[in-house]
Formats: C-alpha cells, structure tokens, sequence
C-alpha cells in the first residue's frame, strides 16, 4: 500500500484483519531519503519526504491502533540513528526520523493503559537497496549547487558506506525481539554506532558532536 494513501491504508488494515480475524502487530517502516541543501531543496520534494516518513508513519498508526488496543498489540516504529546525529545534506530525512523519535514516544505513553508496547528501532547503516531509492538530485542541479563540492564529498561517504555495512537481518532480529518481549524496550538501536551514537550525544557537546559529524561525512 501506499502510506500517503489514507484511505488505501484504511482498506489494507481492514483486509488484513478481516482475513486474520485479529491485528497483533504493526511495523511502521516505509520511508526514503531526499539529499540536498536545506538551502536549495525544492519545498515540494521537502514535503514529499515528510509526508512519507513521518505522516505516512501517522497514518498507518491511526487506521492499526483501534484493532491493537484490542489485542493488547505491538507497534515498532523504524527510526534511525540519523534522529539523534543529523547527517550533512540529508536534514530532511534526518528531520522525520527526529520527529519519529518524539511521535513513539509520545504514542507509548498514550496507550500503556490499554496494554500495547510500543518500541522505536533506530538502524545506523544497513545494506539494503536505500541509496538506490534516494532522490540524488540531477546532474546540472548538483553541479551548480553554491554547496557542489561539500556534498559531492558527502555524498561519496554516503555511498561507500552501505556496502560495508551488515545486511538487514540483523535489523529484522531486533524487531521480532521488540514483538516479542515480555517487556519490550523503550528503543532498541542496531547496526555500526549502534552504541557510539546515543553515548556521544549523551556526554558530548553539541559543538563536538557537529565537528565529528562533519568529519564523518568530510564535510
């Protein structure tokens, strides 16, 4: 389905419990990345990506959670460790998996008493087709970009990263753990930084935080 489709995410979460007889879990994982200045991004693709990550994510919660408050169910949110370290040229994306962060947050609270466990999992990088999907830009819009060399280098890091990085089984053992735990966590991070990420942002300033992003990204 289609996340920005309200009503086909209606019909689709209908169809599924009809056919299951019940909703015990919803994972809220579809989303994309646009790269780009803040600058220079057009307005519109800016929306698009919010609309996708973050109210995409809202609508599917809003058509699951009468039938989860029913089951007692689970909700995992795919956050990213992006939320908490906003990576260079990709502050739009970085932007609705902060927002993300405080929605699961905010949803977990609202729903303890009816029973339903609510978990945020937030991946550092994952092999996955994702780089593939992002919205680039084109050629003549990069090249003429006041910022055209730094996200050149950016986007170079970006690329090379997912390659090495571990496959998306490891993403998907963490969200069967968050379905079903007794107790599930709060969060659950995973992947490279998985731990180096919120210790940095727990004890680091936020000036030193931005001067090792920047180095990451060669920035």
């Amino acid at each position: 389905m289609d996340v920005r489709d309200e009503d086909a995410v209606e019909r689709t979460v209908l169809e599924m419990v009809v056919v299951a007889g019940r909703l015990d879990a919803v994972v809220c994982c579809a989303g994309y990345s646009v790269f780009g200045s803040i600058e220079e991004l057009e307005i519109a693709k800016a929306r698009a990506q919010i609309e996708t990550n973050l109210v995409g994510t809202l609508t599917v919660l809003r058509a699951s959670l009468p039938h989860l408050r029913s089951t007692r169910g689970r909700v995992v949110v795919m956050g990213s460790l992006a939320g908490r370290a906003p990576i260079p040229f990709q502050a739009h994306y970085s932007a609705t998996k902060a927002a993300l962060d405080a929605l699961t947050l905010a949803l977990r609270m609202e729903v303890a008493p009816f029973g339903v466990g609510v978990s945020l999992v937030e991946p550092g990088d994952i092999r996955t087709p994702f780089n593939d999907n992002m919205d680039w830009g084109t050629e003549d819009s990069r090249a003429r970009s006041a910022y055209a060399e730094r996200q050149a280098s950016c986007e170079g890091v970006v690329r090379a990263s997912l390659p090495k990085a571990p496959g998306p089984e490891v993403v998907a053992e963490v969200v069967h753990r968050a379905l079903t735990a007794r107790k599930p966590r709060v969060r659950y991070t995973v992947g490279p930084d998985s731990w180096a990420v919120p210790l940095g942002r727990r004890l680091l300033p936020d000036w030193a935080t931005l001067a090792l992003i920047r180095d990451r990204f060669k920035v």
